[in-house]
């Protein structure tokens, strides 16, 4: 098969040779008598003005076929141009997050006395029945065992366990997770645990206590993980029971575990130094 470009320039070429043809006949026809000359110009006028049109035509058409081929090339290089700054543009945007989130972990932390070394959270445990993550610093970096992990936001949750150079955090959502808490207002004191749905429940609470919707709950310090003081989230519903000696309060945390990437874990938590 032949190129689109080679049966342009063939048939440029045909037409030319029939132009000269034409040319030629015509030539003789004028030296004749004037009835020849009449009729030469009623048959070679018309086959010379097709010729012209066809030879208009297909040098339109060949400007044309380098106009779109020049209009094709500079449309792949504007689409490259447009991806390349679709790319900068929510490269800068991801930037200016990630520079609000470190600044405020960086307010966060020369606000309190604690010695925190900041670390990326780089995984999270999918299954339904585990509230853990994973950070990227560890036992080299000075991670270890029982080390508690907060947030500007609030806490986190606790060190469970630890490699070279990566650690897992139990997050206070999880069932297994107990922080020791207060209800800021009223001092009342108890036990902050995860259930099965993501929520945290303070538990042990006596039904003598007065507590109320909105009441902010914080960290008591007596666990020895955790500073006196640290946030870990407001009342959301009290269920008083009728018999019994304690109530049941539902506490919705200040950190939006969905939505963590980086973490501060408390590297001195027993000098109990809280950031209030």
């Amino acid at each position: 098969m032949f190129s689109r470009k080679l049966l342009l320039i063939g048939g440029i070429f045909a037409f030319a040779v029939i132009n000269i043809i034409v040319l030629f006949v015509s030539a003789r026809y004028v030296s004749s008598s004037s009835a020849s000359r009449h009729m030469g110009i009623a048959i070679v006028s018309p086959l010379q003005n097709a010729v012209t049109a066809s030879i208009h035509s297909l040098r339109s058409m060949w400007m044309h076929y380098f106009f779109l081929v020049s209009t094709e090339k500079e449309n792949d290089s504007l689409k490259k141009m447009l991806a390349r700054t679709i790319y900068d543009v929510n490269y800068c945007k991801e930037t200016e997050i990630s520079n609000d989130r470190f600044r405020k972990l960086l307010d966060f932390k020369n606000a309190s006395k604690l010695h925190y070394l900041p670390a990326g959270v780089i995984g999270k445990d999918p299954s339904h029945w585990y509230k853990t993550l994973v950070i990227n610093k560890g036992v080299s970096e000075g991670i270890t065992k029982g080390l508690p992990v907060v947030v500007p936001e609030g806490v986190v949750g606790q060190v469970i366990d630890a490699s070279d150079h990566y650690a897992k955090v139990l997050l206070i959502i999880d069932s297994n997770s107990a922080v020791d808490a207060l209800v800021q207002q009223t001092r009342a004191n108890g036990i902050i645990k995860g259930d099965s749905e993501g929520r945290c429940l303070l538990n042990y609470v006596s039904r003598k206590e007065v507590i109320n919707i909105g009441d902010a709950v914080v960290s008591s310090g007596l666990d020895g993980v955790f500073a006196k003081g640290l946030l870990i989230g407001k009342v959301t519903d009290i269920i008083r029971n009728k018999s019994g000696i304690f109530q049941d309060i539902e506490v919705s945390p200040f950190v939006d575990f969905d939505k963590i990437e980086e973490v501060l874990v408390v590297l001195d938590p027993s000098s109990q130094i809280s950031y209030r």
